[in-house]
């Protein structure tokens, strides 16, 4: 435990001159007895924490390796159907690949579209959105139109760029020659 706060105090004292100098008087002192009763309490210092939305850092992720900006961004004239879905598909196995790493998504509801399932009483209006007929009180019996997707975890990559770049999603790329 003291060791631990060792380390801590050499770190604070190495980058925080206003500790450091409290530190400095606090050594000079001879003996316990000179000691303050209570030593006031620190300023918690100016944290300019560089903020970036998680929305922009998976935007960015979502084009650096799946170019899905890029994809969105086109404009599509002049391109035919067929183009245009194979390049779709690799940007859509890419997106896949950085959701499933990021999220673990997976189904609300097992089972497949247009099977029979029971909604029961105490259910959690978040989990699921009934249409039609709803106007009854439950338990409902529906058709699964769409199971619906839960993320099993959120895994964002961490930004550790400048305050410049925070809403940068992607860096302008140049070919010097």
């Amino acid at each position: 435990m003291r060791c631990w706060l060792a380390v801590r105090c050499f770190f604070k004292v190495l980058f925080n001159r206003e500790f450091a100098n409290r530190v400095r008087q606090l050594s000079t002192v001879n003996s316990a007895e000179e000691l303050p009763t209570q030593i006031p309490a620190e300023k918690a210092p100016a944290v300019t924490k560089i903020l970036r939305s998680d929305a922009v850092t998976l935007l960015a992720a979502l084009q650096r390796e799946a170019r899905l900006v890029d994809l969105v961004s086109e404009t599509l004239d002049g391109y035919s159907d067929a183009q245009i879905g194979a390049a779709a598909r690799d940007v859509l196995r890419d997106t896949n690949k950085v959701l499933e790493r990021a999220f673990a998504l997976r189904p609300v509801v097992a089972g497949e579209e247009g099977q029979a399932v029971e909604i029961l009483a105490n259910y959690e209006a978040g989990r699921y959105r009934l249409m039609g007929n709803v106007s009854r009180e439950p338990p409902f019996t529906g058709q699964l139109v769409h199971a619906g997707w839960q993320a099993t975890k959120c895994e964002l990559p961490s930004w550790t760029g400048k305050e410049q770049a925070a809403l940068v999603v992607a860096p302008a790329e140049v070919q010097v020659g």
